[in-house]
């Protein structure tokens, strides 16, 4: 990642362009290509039934995604690692790759090369892929010395890809490459700095092993200190290849993986272009010129052909610098010429000195680079472990180096003194480091300045679990964000599969300027966990800016839950740090509920009404990018109840003295570039007798049983009692709907204002029966299913059991169903269709069964009788029953004992003539009084504002009334307990008064009694013109501006999504016309959008 520089990067001092034309125009078209030609362990690929999943292919790739070679030039979104890529199939004859496992070093060449790219040189490169071991570069050593070489591309170079951790084995090779390469190819070798050290819980950045390697056999080495370099410094490594077998290095943990924008990237034919211009050069030179004086020329050329001032070595700082640092590698140049220029600008005079070519090493050429003022040459030397750190009889490699060419040297009146900073490999600098190494401050004088240049730049942090199902929505964002073309985004993941089974950080950087040097945000302006369990693994809360934005999500969670899930001391954090809190809550988001896979699309869409709420109305672009337009708009009329902010009560100050306040990371380390391979089997069932569940029950302390309402729900269950039941709208009327009541009696079930009631209904007992005769099954045989939330837990029941109350056997079956099901079909013809409707080429027809002739599991097991799975295959590919969540249409400060709802009852005719019914509101509506019924409670967004005293204005359709009934009877009670309560305004619609006056008495009795201020009614179908809800709102908007704005009252609308936008409308309307009243300039859509931070308006829409 990096700081925002204060010049823009194509004016930057080492590359300054010349306006020759040399770079081809950018494209127009920067996506990436999207062929699944890529072999990578990078995440499953998970496709969702409902929507095009944003899923990254490697971390290597920008993005994520696979990029189109013919796209790589001009201003481009990349990682340095593919630049790389793109310079070493440009320009080779064939690339060797040894890249580890996960590493996808040579991903992308990989891609081109299967799609027959042509290189510069008219044909395709050919991939390689080595393993490594001892003798690894044996083959490629083969390939160039073999007798049947076309001599012909002998001028031609050859590349390897590898990771540092490679060299060891490659040495061998390396070093018989340099004895006979007057009669090899051009060889150069695309280094990424990355290893697995031993004693260490993660990867490193090793560079100390190229810089051995490189002196020990003579070869060039060459480094990039960032991604805009990358593509550069690959290039003149291919050329200096011409001179010595050469090594480019490039940090291979962080910078070389970022997506980050760089603007002059050179297309193929840029790259040949300036390889053959500058290598050219050579035959102008002495046969007698040694290596360094060959390197310093075509290094000129090559700044000639690119307008650009790289040096062997390049100075940074103050012109008159007393103490410089000395440095190598790519996060420690990038950070600490960062670093030195601020700290130079404020007085100090401090320097850094940048070894852009560490071999051959030209002494001249790097004492000329440091100001004769230096009295102090502090050399940043790797070294491989804290032993060799300690060890005081050894010397870093760069160190040496530096010290032979100062102590001889007559530039200085007075010799600086050389120190030898060494550092293990595990280690990594940030600024206050790299600052504390360049002056004799204190910390704390150190933190009170300015380190980088913050200026415009936004900063975001992800965490959350490896194999989440929102784990790419940062990704998504971040290419979201990088639309914009007056903006520069970066993107860096790390992965930690020690944490939590596997965790990934993500943090994006965007700014008007270049972000460069490469440290972890510690200064978020927002944070989003997607597992609150990190908030006591690492200090995540210490990363986000005082006042910033922090969103957890924290499933099913209340807000009176919120101080068991998140510790005392990020309570106290939050608190003292005035950091703004958000609760995602999916299990509020009906989309969800019926596609897991959407909720990466909720994630998306909280993050931007939070931290980018401007980027809201431009939803189409995230479209593009992952989902459709119908699951954004599904999912974006759940945003209200799902994400919620939360208020910081004062006891979140309190401070336990007692408690052990735990000194957790501030961040993960590096461990993979992916997560670990997990293949997920999901435990059978198993069918027992009569006589072993009958152990389990009398031995339960050796069986280790446990008796439970339903053990195969994770939320808090309760039996209730049906107490009343009964209908609203007359028995000839075609729309059932009924109010039913419970009594709670002893359950224990609490619940607020507002909320909803989880039920979880049972299949219809005479069909469960008729499909138990079909297919042949005993309903008192025993099974023992693993619960879908703890796989340890074995749950008992019956076949009827377990057909009644676990199995969704009368749901709409998914896509992947019929795949799994195929699995079974005896009959070729069978498996053959069920294959195709389980695949994209069998869409249409999957759509038509469940939109038209909305089939149920139990219909293809019925349809396909050669495919006849066992019961206990029938629970492993048959969705479990859900609840379903009903608002509650009671007060339990007014009903302590009861809870009400109203429900309509939902039925259909299929194409084949027979009745259908919601399972859930045809369980409910036949049940009698005395019935007993599972249940829990759901958490809403339907709360009444903190002041008795500010107004309602409710707008219900249909059964959307219930929770308003909830909300006039408190404020009744209120009312009649003497307290001054705000007005109400009711407005409800329906399509018949006759036969939909839902609740009518009841609002009639509340309106006479004072406590219903206006009751506006809307029957869409009495009259002959429609009238419709925001109809009977628009012609008491007077009574609105008033309530609404003047008195500042909060509402609410509840009932399906078709009328939001018509009833937005009207209170944008009435925001409006009081505005120009007050002759007041106020934009009414920004002021809904403020209106809804201040939950001041509350949709529960689905």
């Amino acid at each position: 990642m990096g700081s925002v520089m204060d010049l823009d990067p194509p004016i930057s001092p080492s590359r300054k362009r010349k306006a020759d034309g040399i770079l081809e125009q950018p494209k127009k078209n920067q996506e990436p290509a999207g062929d699944e030609v890529l072999d990578s362990t990078w995440n499953s690929n998970e496709d969702s039934p409902t929507f095009r999943k944003f899923s990254q292919k490697s971390s290597s790739l920008p993005f994520g995604q696979p990029i189109d070679f013919a796209s790589i030039s001009g201003p481009t979104y990349i990682t340095a690692q593919t630049l790389v890529q793109q310079v070493a199939y440009s320009l080779s004859d064939k690339i060797f790759s040894y890249s580890p496992e996960s590493f996808d070093l040579d991903i992308a060449a990989k891609n081109w090369s299967a799609l027959k790219t042509e290189n510069a040189n008219g044909y395709t490169t050919k991939v390689a892929s080595m393993q490594t071991r001892t003798g690894a570069g044996s083959i490629a050593l083969g390939y160039i010395f073999s007798k049947d070489f076309d001599l012909t591309k002998r001028h031609i170079p050859q590349s390897l890809i590898a990771s540092s951790s490679s060299l060891h084995n490659l040495r061998s090779s390396l070093d018989q490459l340099s004895l006979l390469y007057s009669v090899a190819n051009p060889f150069v070798a695309h280094v990424a700095a990355v290893d697995y050290a031993p004693g260490s819980s993660g990867l490193v950045t090793d560079y100390a092993t190229a810089l051995t390697t490189a002196e020990d056999l003579g070869l060039a080495l060459v480094s990039s200190s960032s991604a805009y370099e990358s593509q550069h410094m690959a290039l003149f490594s291919t050329i200096l290849a011409s001179v010595l077998p050469t090594v480019h290095i490039y940090d291979g943990i962080n910078v070389g993986r970022d997506t980050t924008r760089v603007i002059d990237v050179l297309s193929q034919s840029g790259l040949k272009n300036i390889y053959s211009n500058v290598v050219q050069r050579l035959s102008k030179l002495s046969k007698r010129a040694d290596a360094e004086t060959k390197a310093t020329s075509l290094l000129d050329a090559f700044n000639n052909e690119l307008g650009t001032a790289y040096g062997l070595f390049e100075y940074h700082g103050h012109s008159a610098a007393e103490k410089v640092l000395v440095v190598f590698g790519s996060v420690e140049a990038s950070l600490a010429v960062t670093i030195a220029e601020n700290l130079s600008k404020t007085g100090e005079k401090v320097g850094v000195l940048n070894v852009r070519v560490y071999r051959p090493f030209a002494e001249e050429a790097f004492l000329e680079a440091l100001p004769a003022s230096v009295r102090n040459l502090t050399v940043l030397g790797q070294v491989l472990d804290e032993t060799a750190v300690a060890d005081t009889s050894s010397h870093s490699s760069l160190y040496e180096d530096v010290l032979a060419a100062t102590v001889f040297s007559d530039k200085f009146a007075t010799s600086p003194s050389v120190i030898d900073y060494k550092y293990a490999r595990s280690q990594t600098f940030t600024p206050l480091s790299i600052a504390s190494i360049l002056t004799l401050k204190t910390v704390d004088e150190i933190e009170a300045m300015e380190l980088i240049s913050p200026k415009q730049v936004e900063q975001y942090t992800f965490w959350d679990l490896e194999h989440s199902s929102a784990v790419s929505a940062p990704a998504a964002i971040s290419k979201l964000l990088s639309g914009d073309s007056a903006s520069n985004v970066v993107l860096n993941q790390t992965h930690d599969n020690f944490v939590q089974g596997g965790t990934v950080r993500t943090d994006i950087r965007s700014s008007k300027k270049s972000i460069e040097a490469y440290y972890p945000v510690t200064e978020a302006d927002a944070v989003v966990v997607g597992e609150a369990k990190l908030l006591q693994d690492v200090g995540i809360v210490q990363n986000i800016k005082t006042g910033g934005k922090l969103i957890v999500k924290l499933p099913g969670a209340k807000d009176e839950d919120l101080e068991k899930k998140i510790p005392l001391f990020v309570r106290n954090d939050v608190k003292f740090r005035n950091i703004q809190l958000f609760v995602l809550d999916p299990t509020l988001s009906p989309a969800v509920e019926k596609d897991p896979a959407v909720e990466t699309i909720l994630l998306e869409l909280s993050f931007l009404k939070v931290a980018k709420p401007d980027l809201l109305t431009s939803s189409q672009r995230l479209v593009a990018i992952n989902g459709n337009t119908e699951v954004f708009t599904e999912v974006s009329a759940d945003l209200e109840k799902a994400l919620r902010p939360f208020d910081i009560p004062e006891s979140w100050s309190e401070v336990d003295v007692d408690a052990e306040v735990p000194t957790l990371p501030a961040t993960i380390k590096s461990s993979s570039f992916t997560g670990f391979e997990k293949e997920e089997v999901e435990a059978p069932s198993l069918l027992r007798s009569w006589r072993s569940a009958a152990k389990g029950l009398v031995f339960k302390e050796a069986y280790r049983t446990e008796s439970a309402l339903r053990p195969d729900v994770s939320v808090k269950t309760y039996e209730i009692t049906v107490q009343e039941n009964r209908r609203l709208t007359p028995l000839t009327y075609d729309r059932n709907i009924f109010h039913i009541e419970f009594d709670l009696g002893q359950s224990g079930l609490k619940y607020a204002i507002g909320e909803a009631l989880g039920i979880h209904a049972e299949n219809d007992v005479d069909e469960v029966n008729e499909f138990i005769k079909f297919y042949g099954l005993n309903p008192d045989e025993i099974v023992e299913v693993a619960s879908r939330e703890d796989p340890n837990v074995l749950d008992t029941r019956t076949v009827f059991q377990s057909l009644t109350q676990n199995i969704d056997i009368f749901g709409k079956p998914p896509k992947r169903f019929y795949e799994a099901l195929a699995e079974f079909a005896t009959d070729e013809k069978e498996k053959k269709e069920l294959l195709t409707l389980g695949g994209p080429e069998g869409a249409t027809e999957f759509k038509r069964r469940a939109e038209v002739d909305t089939i149920t599991f139990a219909d293809v097991l019925l349809e396909f009788q050669s495919a006849h799975p066992s019961f206990h295959d029938i629970v492993r590919i048959v969705s479990p029953m859900k609840r379903r969540e009903y608002s509650i249409a009671s007060s339990q400060m007014v009903g302590p004992t009861t809870v009400a709802l109203m429900i309509v009852v939902v039925n259909w005719v299929d194409p084949k003539g027979r009745d259908r019914f919601g399972q859930a509101t045809r369980y409910l509506s036949r049940l009698p009084v005395g019935a007993k019924v599972t249940a829990s409670v759901k958490a809403s967004v339907m709360k009444l504002p903190a002041k008795d005293t500010a107004p309602l204005i409710m707008a219900g359709l249909g059964t959307g009334l219930a929770p308003f009934r909830a909300f006039v009877q408190y404020r009744a009670m209120q009312k009649a307990q003497g307290k001054e309560i705000g007005s109400i305004l009711l407005y409800m619609g329906s399509r018949h008064q006759r036969e939909e006056y839902l609740y009518g008495e009841e609002w009639e009795a509340y309106q006479d009694a004072g406590v219903i201020t206006l009751l506006g009614r809307a029957f869409s179908r009495d009259q002959p013109q429609k009238i419709y809800i925001q109809d009977r709102m628009r012609q008491t908007i007077a009574d609105i501006i008033k309530a609404y704005i003047k008195e500042e009252g909060a509402f609410y609308l509840c009932g399906p999504t078709w009328p939001v936008p018509d009833v937005t409308e009207v209170l944008q309307e009435a925001i409006a016309r009081d505005a120009k009243a007050s002759n007041k300039k106020v934009d009414p859509k920004k002021e809904i959008e403020r209106l809804k931070e201040g939950l001041r308006y509350v949709l529960e829409v689905y």
